[in-house]
């Protein structure tokens, strides 16, 4: 395909160009951030999205096997054998009906997008491979990253396979465990840095500066670059329509804004002839992008935001040496880099950005869990938040929606067993005198060792097996859930 690649400022005023063959994370000229933009010839552009179909049949081709690489056309930075793949992006739309019904849905209007399936466990995996590839493409041989969890596994993960030696900072007591064992599994030299993430992401910026580290956080445009295929996935499970509603969560923003991206570029080809709205959702703990949009009034304004607005915010924090902390622990971010860019996805999308508390969070994710997808605490804010806008009325129950499920539940195992045991975490700060539990909690039930207990404590009989067996229906304790509110 000949289509040129390159690196451009997102700032109007600026809108310096770079070759993609330089290590960049912000413009040279303003200290912007970055955009990867494409000279496209539209002759060499599949005509319809539905063409991308074709390349089901040629799976055994490793960039026809990535749910990323088999839609290289739409981000066409590198040759094909540049390419560094593990097989990311396996993940497809799933129709939650079951679910739906529980929040007041007309039927077949919920999926999920459920990100978990990849190989790391996590959405990273999109952005990583085009990330690393790119990392190829410049001759890096040391990868690096700030990371909550999800971003040092997938990093530990690709370096691994690649051949790259992996550095990952993390902060202290905020990476849940199943997260941290990955990069510690895969091999990434790990340094645990006092502070969060915020002051991790300073300081493997600077040390990537000095020492020439390619870093592998989302203010690398190439990491969005792959996340956009995340969408190109939901429209492929939709039959290539275009939902009425994204619903994502909000940390460090890459995910919006790659989306945002992805439908521009989508509209601007032709390619679609609507966008969908987009509903970002922070949690109340960490809750820079709802202060931002809602208290704040910051927009897009054609590349113009208040930055002094911004500013102001950041110096009050500062001044209360405020520090994010919610259980989604993937999403504790105070100061998202790409905060502009999720902006502009606003724009794009005619977004909305809402918050919840962990305790929305969790009993969302408890319900989540009760309807067969796991996830990790981040990835349920979105059914949370998708709760309150189904109340308020900013979404209709007969809309479409497509919830992205970023990461696999067992990326945070104790929050779940605390949420359902009342067992405080191993990192709880002051662990509950008795016992908590969540509404839906599945409690384990402690039972002598003997059939007659067993049994009683089953609450079961051999006539209700034998009618289940003759129905072929067992039923669950699913259908008698309470409708979830707060």
């Amino acid at each position: 395909m000949k289509t040129i690649a390159h690196q451009q400022c997102l700032s109007p005023a600026c809108n310096a160009t770079y070759d993609i063959g330089q290590t960049l994370t912000g413009c040279q000229k303003c200290g912007e951030l970055l955009d990867i933009r494409y000279d496209w010839d539209k002759a060499q552009l599949p005509k319809s999205l539905k063409e991308f179909e074709k390349r089901w049949h040629n799976r055994r081709f490793p960039l026809d096997h990535s749910g990323v690489w088999r839609f290289r056309d739409l981000l066409p930075f590198a040759a094909d054998a540049m390419i560094c793949t593990i097989g990311e992006g396996q993940t497809f739309l799933q129709n939650a009906q079951c679910l739906g019904h529980q929040l007041g849905m007309w039927p077949g209007q919920l999926y999920l997008q459920y990100e978990g399936l990849n190989p790391s466990g996590s959405f990273k995996d999109n952005g990583m491979t085009a990330a690393f590839t790119h990392a190829r493409i410049v001759g890096a041989r040391h990868v690096a990253c700030a990371s909550t969890g999800n971003t040092s596994a997938s990093l530990a993960l690709y370096a691994a396979q690649n051949g790259f030696q992996g550095i990952v900072f993390i902060g202290s007591g905020k990476v849940a465990f199943g997260k941290l064992s990955q990069a510690l599994d895969y091999g990434a030299k790990t340094l645990q840095i006092a502070g969060d993430f915020d002051a991790c992401l300073r300081r493997v910026r600077d040390v990537s500066a000095q020492l020439g580290l390619y870093l592998m956080n989302s203010v690398n445009p190439f990491r969005l670059e792959g996340q956009k295929t995340i969408m190109y996935r939901i429209l492929e499970g939709l039959n290539w329509d275009v939902p009425d509603w994204i619903v994502v969560p909000g940390g460090n923003l890459g995910n919006c804004s790659a989306f945002g991206k992805a439908f521009e570029e989508l509209l601007a080809l032709g390619l679609i002839r609507k966008v969908p709205r987009l509903a970002i959702i922070n949690a109340a703990g960490a809750n820079t992008l709802n202060t931002v949009v809602n208290k704040l009034r910051v927009t897009w304004n054609n590349g113009n935001p208040d930055s002094q607005k911004i500013k102001a915010l950041y110096a009050e924090m500062d001044a209360a040496n405020y520090h994010p902390h919610t259980i989604a622990s993937a999403i504790e971010i105070s100061r998202p880099v790409n905060l502009k860019k999720a902006l502009r996805a606003l724009h794009i999308m005619n977004g909305i950005v809402a918050e919840v508390t962990d305790k929305q969070i969790l009993e969302a994710k408890a319900l989540i869990g009760r309807h067969g997808y796991g996830c990790e605490p981040a990835s349920a804010a979105t059914i949370a938040g998708l709760v309150d806008l189904l109340a308020n009325g900013t979404i209709s129950r007969r809309q479409r929606v497509a919830c992205v499920l970023t990461g696999h539940g067992l990326k945070d195992p104790d929050a779940t067993v605390h949420y359902h045991t009342g067992i405080p975490t191993k990192n709880a700060k002051q662990p509950p005198a008795e016992p908590t539990w969540g509404r839906l909690a599945n409690k384990p039930i402690q039972v002598a060792d003997d059939l007659p207990s067993i049994i009683a404590a089953l609450g079961m009989s051999q006539n209700t097996l034998e009618n289940s067996e003759s129905t072929g229906y067992v039923e669950t304790n699913t259908a008698n859930l309470p409708f979830i509110e707060y």
